[in-house]
């Protein structure tokens, strides 16, 4: 497994945080781009090679302070799973190995032009994935496409599934979701929300496995 050190990035990083601009679109857009950021973070907690990040403003020439991206969601393996203030391919040494961007009405354009150029081109990202969840902007509504060569070229999904190369998941639609899937156990990863309540669902049954404990020691104990 590789472990890069977290101090290789520079020292002094005085490239810009924020380019002042809204974070999502809409509160659908906002709260599904958050879920795979932090699905995809549960996933490889145990993975310090792997860096998962989303609304990051990623720079991609050197010197250049103006010229940037920020994907909805992206995955570098290999690079380390350190907080950044931004990203910048040349110190980090790669590009964004998978690149998921959640259209909508104001996106739609870019997304299939500007910054699918840009990803061919300067960022090397090797898998780039399209999701509009209203179904509205994009046909077809959810895209997948992988790096053949100097070109990304669109995958056929198989079953409404994409399998990535990069994460080693499928992702699928569910309604207006983006979810993912283990394909070695056929389970779909548990969102934050789905998480919390299974987490009070067990702390729920142990409690319950405690009292019916207490109440059958009082009975043994009472018992002659």
């Amino acid at each position: 497994m590789i472990r890069p050190n977290p101090l290789r990035v520079q020292a002094a990083n005085d490239y810009p945080t924020s380019d002042g601009k809204p974070m999502a679109e809409t509160d659908l857009h906002r709260d599904l781009m958050a879920e795979l950021i932090e699905t995809l973070k549960w996933w490889f907690s145990d993975d310090p090679s792997v860096y998962v990040s989303g609304n990051l403003l990623v720079f991609y020439e050197k010197g250049n302070k103006r010229i940037h991206v920020a994907p909805d969601v992206f995955v570098v393996p290999g690079v380390g799973n350190h907080r950044r203030e931004n990203y910048l391919l040349w110190e980090e040494g790669r590009g964004l190995d998978l690149v998921i961007e959640l259209t909508s009405r104001t996106t739609s354009l870019e997304d299939i032009e500007t910054k699918y150029n840009l990803y061919v081109e300067k960022m090397g990202v090797k898998e780039y994935v399209l999701f509009d969840p209203m179904e509205e902007y994009l046909t077809p509504s959810f895209q997948a496409h992988r790096r053949h060569g100097d070109r990304l070229r669109p995958v056929k999904l198989i079953g409404g599934r994409f399998r990535s190369r990069v994460i080693g998941l499928d992702l699928e639609r569910d309604g207006t979701q983006l979810r993912l899937r283990d394909p070695a156990t056929g389970n779909r990863l548990p969102t934050p929300a789905e998480r919390a309540v299974a987490g009070e669902a067990r702390a729920d049954q142990a409690e319950a496995e405690v009292e019916r404990l207490r109440r059958e020691l009082e009975r043994l104990r009472r018992s002659p």
